[in-house]
């Protein structure tokens, strides 16, 4: 009996041993995965879970703060919690609140383009680590996600909506409701490239509504909206419109990227 019951502990104890190693390895693993992702885009050495280049990730602008705490946009110095920027101020926006993960620039681009034209889904569970970390004071607030919507002749053509692939894996991490539905774009717009922000807005005025049978998920909760870039706002406005007119009480907004100046970049 002593000799089983040594038996037996002895291969309790290492069962126990090889558990904790395994969730001290997964945890270890999942802090560098968020710090160094392991597939890279451009087939070079592997060093975390899906992700970037370590050369490109070290180039990435992250937001970190401060940022204006209507848009988003960084600011040079830290002027102070809730403290908004001068646009801001001057026109309030229609959204609450916005975060992004980084600047959209020459660097973060090439990324953030794969996923949105090149079937680069499997970079999507890596910006929602992103927003995770850069929206995390919207995301405690939230209590159902939804993406910024594409129109269905356009969802067609491209067989998925980038802010959903995003939108998904986010609402899993935060523990929050995911919406994929509760926006729609009700008519085509023109691509917002090019335009000026008094264009942008004209191009989606009245091109998002929340349909009457989404209403019940939509009506006096707070909703994080999701979306790739963020350069004027326009289109973030638009859904946000949509949403309180459905009845949500908060609309705030993660994008992965924002344009700080615009002159150059392909969105």
């Amino acid at each position: 009996m002593g000799a089983e019951h040594g038996q037996f502990g002895g291969e309790w104890k290492r069962a126990f041993r090889g558990s904790w190693a395994r969730a001290l390895g997964g945890a270890v693993s999942g802090a560098l995965d968020l710090i160094l992702p392991r597939d890279t885009l451009d087939g070079e050495a592997r060093v975390g879970a899906h992700g970037l280049p370590v050369e490109t990730w070290q180039r990435i602008h992250f937001l970190d703060g401060p940022v204006c705490d209507g848009c988003g946009a960084p600011f040079d110095y830290d002027p102070g919690p809730g403290v908004r920027c001068a646009p801001c101020m001057a026109r309030p926006r229609a959204f609450d609140a916005a975060r992004a993960a980084c600047l959209y620039d020459e660097v973060s681009r090439d990324p953030i383009l794969k996923l949105k034209h090149a079937d680069r889904t499997d970079l999507a569970p890596m910006f929602a680590r992103w927003l995770s970390r850069a929206a995390a004071e919207l995301l405690e607030e939230a209590e159902a996600i939804a993406p910024v919507p594409l129109h269905p002749a356009r969802l067609l053509r491209r067989r998925y909506n980038q802010a959903a692939e995003v939108a998904r894996p986010l609402a899993a991490l935060a523990g929050a409701d995911y919406l994929p539905d509760a926006l729609i774009r009700r008519r085509a717009t023109d691509s917002q490239g090019g335009k000026s922000g008094a264009g942008r807005r004209r191009n989606v005025a009245g091109a998002f509504e929340v349909p009457e049978r989404r209403r019940a998920q939509v009506a006096g909760r707070r909703i994080l909206l999701i979306d790739d870039v963020m350069t004027t706002g326009a289109t973030a406005e638009g859904c946000a419109r949509a949403l309180k007119r459905a009845g949500a009480v908060r609309v705030d907004v993660a994008v992965l990227a924002r344009v700080k100046e615009a002159a150059g970049l392909t969105i």
